[in-house]
């Protein structure tokens, strides 16, 4: 039985970070509320990323993956 290699990394997030918490994501103008945290496949390149940080508006609308959760900001 073969096992699939893939290519992973992890990503550093602040520790004020978790589900339910309100921030900015500088890097994209960006205010919500982080959904989810947790591993993700970029559909382009295939890199699995650790830790990656699901967001989405305060009150509703479409999510996004914050792409550098070092750079967070509190909301």
């Amino acid at each position: 039985m073969s096992t699939k290699s893939r290519n992973c990394q992890r990503q550093t997030i602040p520790g004020w970070v978790s589900e339910g918490t309100r921030l900015r994501d500088p890097l994209n103008g960006r205010t919500g509320i982080v959904q989810f945290i947790g591993e993700f496949e970029d559909p382009k390149s295939r890199l699995v990323m650790q830790n990656t940080v699901f967001a989405r508006p305060e009150g509703g609308g479409v999510e996004w993956v914050v792409e550098d959760p070092s750079s967070l900001e509190r909301g």
